[in-house]
């Protein structure tokens, strides 16, 4: 077929189109989807389809990675930053990202993908073989290096959430920075407030978390405090929304700030 110099320019615009339209590093992704599993030689990975794109979303991991695999036979939210990496297991890589397993059943979210030789990837395990010691809170077999308690209070602590989620494993290590900071301080009042936020999707729909689930998160934090002996303090405990989602970093939102008083 000739090729005219019309129909290269159509072809030539097309192709400008097709790139211009993909994801560009620094763009905001924030979409519902089901997650794809593919299989590796080594471990799976995890990915997402959004508006014709494949973006890569973690590894499979146990509850001591700081990001937490999506699940089969659920949706997933995605929130995160397209990097200007490589692609992983043929998506494009988010980072940061926040991944929310949506609670809701969803038996259409089964895809899993064979191993393909062009997807074997070079894995460390975050942790010894062996298995997870589990997901107690004050628990945690990679604790964070323990910093130095200041002098003087009030101190502040935030604790960041999924979407509609309670307490996670990751949190252990600035519960027990709390449990440090109020025996060592003498500490007489904790002020626990937890926010319900939403989250502005990239197609302009808005999701927000279910009614409660700011209560929820604040009581149980001063419950696990209490629990873990802190009984001799004054507990201020609140709960609110957060400000109104923008789709550029709403996951902050979801948090629950302590603030630990003399």
């Amino acid at each position: 077929m000739t090729i005219t110099p019309r129909r290269a320019a159509v072809l030539f615009a097309g192709l400008l189109a097709s790139v211009t339209t993909s994801a560009a590093p620094g763009q905001q992704r924030s979409f519902v989807a089901c997650p794809i599993v593919r299989d590796t030689s080594t471990v799976p990975c995890w990915l997402a389809e959004y508006e014709g794109e494949t973006y890569f979303l973690t590894l499979q991991t146990d509850v001591s990675a700081p990001v937490n695999p999506p699940q089969l036979g659920h949706q997933v939210l995605v929130e995160g930053v397209v990097a200007d990496e490589p692609r992983v297991c043929g998506g494009i890589p988010l980072k940061p990202v926040v991944l929310s397993v949506l609670p809701e059943i969803d038996s259409s979210c089964s895809t899993m993908l064979p191993a393909e030789d062009r997807y074997n990837l070079t894995f460390e395990p975050p942790r010894p073989p062996g298995p997870s010691r589990g997901r107690l809170a004050f628990d945690n077999p990679n604790p964070a290096p323990r910093r130095a308690v200041p002098e003087t209070l009030p101190r502040t602590f935030t604790l960041q959430y999924d979407f509609d989620s309670a307490i996670a494993f990751r949190h252990a290590g600035v519960l027990q920075q709390i449990q440090d900071v109020v025996v060592k301080q003498k500490a007489a009042r904790v002020d626990i407030t937890a926010y319900r936020a939403a989250s502005l999707l990239s197609n302009g729909k808005t999701l927000t978390e279910r009614d409660g689930i700011g209560r929820r998160r604040a009581e149980q934090i001063a419950s696990l405090l209490k629990d873990a002996g802190l009984t001799a303090v004054t507990y201020q405990v609140q709960w609110q929304d957060a400000p109104p989602p923008d789709g550029l970093d709403d996951a902050a939102g979801r948090r629950v700030d302590i603030v630990v008083h003399d």
